[in-house]
Formats: structure tokens, sequence, C-alpha cells
């Protein structure tokens, strides 16, 4: 079969998640077994993939699914017992004495604060501690999981302690002969280094707009208005919180390492802007402070099945503050020390789980379950029961465990299909072919060539959006990003510049992955919902991920050139287009449903 037809081949089994998904709206409980068949079916029949390699990849696909499951609840379960506790009410009331405005609220939370928690354990462990959270404070669950997925960016190539970088794109690129002997004098370690800076730098310059576009998306979506411009209205409380992260996450990837931009930079910038917010700096007026609709106005859709439960209130004495917080602080701390002190490290990855060579294909299925995120979420949990005094609130933990498993189950169902779909499509090389994902790639560069550097990040993207990890992406495309850029005759230099834009895109297309969204909804009660997530999501990833590629032809070409304008006149087009952009028709449904009660009261 020619290259065409095995793309579109390759296409098919993406196509069809999206089309079910987004377009058609299905919930990935009933999309994602027909898009496991489907690409079985076509790694089977076309691809000459092995039964055991299915198998094999089918029952990796299954372990992680089971991993994502426990950081789910692990979640789950801390914000439960926050709210058995009453500890919800004192962090209720901490933000609104910070910013009563839930734009600000939003950008502290979710960029900030996701940002600290994804430098610290990655894994989609940011939105399912986010988006709990935005609800708990009052925020629709469908507005909640769809700013907390979208911080799911910026930070992500440093996450984890740095594992996209240190092990994901030295991992693909590591030992092969093709980048060894491009690279001359230059040792593999700085050429690495080369890599990590230039992704910093490239998210650096994208993520400044990120905490904007979380505000427009906010108030166009889900504020009185249904437009951006009302969102776009605090830019420079957004454009202070975005540097107050990026540069310091620049300098420490610079001068520091990559394993502590993303988890230092959140800090920093919750050090800086937490007081600045506190002090007034770049508030809105009282009157142009915004804030939800009252619940009777709120669409269906945007509701959970946690959303009433967040509301639950604990009589008795208020909680200190920092009681209240410590649980998240505790969680924080234990997952900071389970990934950079090597002893702690040790004793959690002591016990592990293994099957060699599964239905004899030659594939390790394994995990640490103590050392997922998830168990340290149910350790800080444990721990709040005995620092709250929950004994004296007789059968109050147990309901936190209750409502914990009763969410679990609604959400398990879709990723035990979606992520063995996703290793089922990265595992599918056989004999005759390379797998569909590297088929994809190579088909795009045959077909534009000379603007590669352009398409690198949708690549990258492609790749997490397919194995639910910026790591998984880098270790898959690096070296073909490498190989591309040199077919193209870029040097060394520009394939340093295209595989970062390869991470860059890699780390952007956590937005939209399929076990991300599902994982993230089901921590705020939204099952079947992941259609009108990924919808909203769409927004800032086009933005970042053509950005990124009118930043790498720039970046790849010589001196200040006519990429850097374009990237400027995409960028400001981008911005007036999603300003003037608002819901007509909601606003006359409005104005309509007025006339009516107005009749009526007459």
């Amino acid at each position: 079969m020619g290259l065409g037809l095995l793309c579109l081949l390759a296409l098919l089994p993406i196509l069809v998640v999206f089309s079910l998904i987004v377009f058609l709206n299905w919930s990935a409980a009933k999309a994602m077994p027909i898009a496991l068949v489907l690409t079985i079916a076509v790694a089977m029949g076309f691809w000459g993939t092995e039964g055991s390699q299915i198998g094999g990849a089918v029952a990796t696909g299954i372990m992680s699914a089971l991993e994502m499951l426990l950081v789910v609840f692990g979640a789950i379960l801390l914000l439960n017992t926050l709210k058995e506790s009453g500890a919800l009410q004192t962090i209720r009331q901490s933000f609104v004495s910070i910013s009563p405005d839930r734009r600000i609220q939003a950008i502290i939370i979710a960029w900030l604060f996701g940002s600290f928690i994804e430098g610290a354990a990655g894994f989609g462990t940011p939105a399912a501690i986010a988006a709990p959270l935005l609800v708990a404070i009052g925020f629709p669950a469908l507005a909640a999981v769809s700013v907390a997925l979208i911080i799911q960016s910026t930070p992500v190539s440093f996450g984890a302690i740095g594992l996209p970088i240190l092990l994901g794109v030295t991992t693909g690129l590591e030992g092969q002969e093709s980048v060894l002997s491009a690279l001359n004098n230059q040792s593999f370690s700085e050429y690495i280094y080369t890599i990590g800076v230039q992704v910093a730098l490239t998210h650096g310059i994208i993520g400044v707009l990120i905490p904007l576009l979380m505000a427009g998306i906010l108030t166009r979506f889900f504020g009185k208005s249904r437009s951006f411009a009302e969102g776009f209205k605090i830019w420079k409380f957004a454009v202070f919180a975005s540097l107050s992260f990026v540069v310091p996450y620049y300098l420490i990837a610079s001068f520091l390492g990559f394993e502590f931009p993303s988890l230092l930079g959140g800090a920093i910038g919750l050090l800086i802007v937490v007081p600045a917010a506190r002090a007034g700096w770049f508030q809105p007026k009282e009157s142009e402070v915004f804030d939800f609709e009252e619940r009777s106005k709120w669409e269906p859709e945007w509701i959970g099945e946690l959303q009433d439960a967040s509301k639950k209130e604990i009589q008795g004495k208020s909680m200190n503050l920092f009681k209240a917080w410590f649980p998240y602080v505790l969680a924080a701390l234990l997952l900071v020390t389970s990934r950079s002190i090597a002893g702690f490290e040790n004793v959690l990855t002591q016990f592990s789980i293994t099957f060699e060579n599964v239905f004899g294909s030659g594939m390790t299925v394994d995990t640490q379950p103590f050392h997922v995120p998830g168990f340290l979420f149910v350790v800080a949990s444990v721990a709040t029961y005995f620092i709250h005094n929950m004994s004296a609130r007789k059968g109050a933990y147990k309901q936190a465990w209750t409502s914990s498993l009763n969410t679990l189950a609604g959400v398990a169902f879709a990723l035990l299909f979606a992520v063995p779909m996703a290793q089922v499509f990265i595992n599918s090389g056989s004999e005759m072919y390379a797998s569909m994902p590297l088929m994809l790639a190579e088909g795009a560069a045959s077909i534009v060539g000379q603007f590669w550097p352009f398409v690198a990040p949708f690549i990258g993207a492609l790749g997490a959006f397919l194995g639910g990890s910026n790591t998984v992406s880098n270790m898959m495309f690096s070296l073909f990003q490498f190989g591309s850029a040199e077919g193209i005759g870029l040097g060394p230099s520009g394939a340093a510049v295209v595989v970062a834009l390869q991470a860059v895109g890699g780390a952007a297309g956590n937005m939209i992955t399929v076990h991300n969204v599902v994982a993230a909804a089901a921590t705020v009660g939204l099952f079947g919902k992941e259609g009108l997530i990924m919808r909203k999501t769409l927004i800032p990833l086009v933005y970042y991920l053509i950005t990124a590629g009118l930043l790498g032809m720039a970046f790849t070409s010589p001196g200040f050139n006519l990429w850097y304008v374009v990237a400027i006149v995409f960028v400001t087009a981008y911005l007036l287009i999603l300003y003037k952009n608002k819901d007509k028709n909601y606003n006359s449904h409005v104005h309509y449903d007025n006339e009516v009660k107005s009749e009526s009261a007459k």
C-alpha cells in the first residue's frame, strides 16, 4: 500500500474519536469501545500487527488506566474529606478574601497552583486537583474542568520533575548514531540542555496569554454577557500572573536544570500574585467584578453530580486557614519528596506489580502503586481524618469514601477502553510498516517539506493525544523530528529547535487528550460531556500550536525575519476575533425570556 492510503487508514481511528465525541457529542464511555475495536481491526487487518502484540498493548493500557483511576479516586477522596471535615468553608472564604472575581480565582488556582502541582506530579494531576477545588468554591463543573485543562500546556514539559525532557526527549535521542554523528564536538548532555532551554523559551512566550484565554473562556461560555471581551478586561492581572510564572520558569530552566521550572515557577508565582491580589494590584473595579449568575440560570450541562455535594455546610467552630489548607500542602509535599528525594522514592517503588512477556508479546506490564500520585492523595486524606479530628463527626469519613467510590465507577468504563486504544495505536508497528503514529508523521513530512518546523508541534500534540502524555509523545517522535529537521538541511541547531517544538506541542496536546479529559471530568461528576469540554479547550490549543509553529519557522530562519511578524499578526488577529466573538443568539433569548416574564407579571 502507498503512504497516502496508509496515512488515511491510520487517521481513521482518530477521526472516529473526534467525530463521535466532539461533533456528535457522544460520551467517551460509548465512543471509546468502538474506537478500540476499530484500531485493533486496522492494526491486524492492514498493518499486520501480531495478536500477541495487540494483547500486550491492551494489557499495558489497562494497567495505565488503573493508575489513572487511582489518581481520580485520590483527588476526589481528598476533596470529599475536606468537605466532610468542614475545611471547604474556610477554603472558599480564603479565595473570596483574595478576590471575589471568578476570573482571578481561576488564574490563581488553575494557572499558578495547577502549575505547581504539574511540576510535582504530572500525570494529569493538576486538573484532577484544580477542577474539584474550583467547583468547591462555586464554579460550574463544566467551567472548572475547562479552565483546569487549559493549563495542561505551558508547565507540562517540565512536569513530574522534568520527565518529559529528561526521560522523554533523552530516551528518544540517546544512543542514536544519526544524532551522535551530527553533533560533532558537542556532547549529548549539552545538546539536551539546548533543547530544554528552547522548550522553556517557546513555552514562556506562548504561555504569556494562557491566563487571559482562560478568563475569556470563562466569560464567553459561562458569563451573563457570553463574550470574550468581559474576560479580556482583566488583561493587566492576567499578564502579571503569567509573567510571574513564566519568567522564573525560564530562568530556572536555564540555570538550575529541568527538574524544577514548573514546580518552583508555580510556587514563586503564588508568592508574588496572591499578596499582590490581596493588596488590590490590577484588580477590577467593584462594579466590574465577574461572578456567575445565580444557580437557577445555569445551563443543565454545566452541572456535575458533585456540584451540590460540594456545597455541603458543616456546622461548628470555623477552622484555621492553615489547618484547612494543610491537606493540600501535605499532598504537595508528598508529591515533591516522592519525586526528588531518592530514599523516599525508593521506599515507594519497592513494591511493584510486574507481568513479563504478556501474551508472548515481549512486553512487560508493571506498576508501582505506592508511587502513583493517587496513592499519596489517599495518604493525605487519611492524615486529614486525624488532623481535622473527624472522629467527632460520626460517619463523615465513611461518607467521603462512599461518595468517592461511587464517582469512580462512573469513569472506569471509559478509561478502560480509552487508554488501551491509545496503546494499540502506538504499538501497532509490524515487519511491514512502522507504527501508525510514525506513518502519519512520515506522511506529513513528505507533504510539507521545508515548512516542517511549522508542523512539528502538531505532531507532538498528536502523540500526546494518543499516548496521554508529553513524555510518551517525546519518546515516540523525538528521533523522527530530529531526522526530519536534518532532512531539510537545518543542521543540529535547527534540529534542536524542531525537537523542542515537538515537546511544546506534546505539552499542549494534553488539553484534549481523551483520558485526561475523562479523568478530570470525573473529579467533578461530569460524565458523558467530554465533547463539550474538548470544544472549549480546542480554542487555546489552536492558539498554542499555530503560534508555536510560526515561532518555529522564525527560530529556524536567519536573523529577525518575516516569520516573527507573521506570528505577531496571527496572535493579534486571533485575540481580536475572540474579543469580538459573542453569543448573540443567547442574548436575544435572554431578552425574549425577560419580555415573557414581564408580560406574565402584568
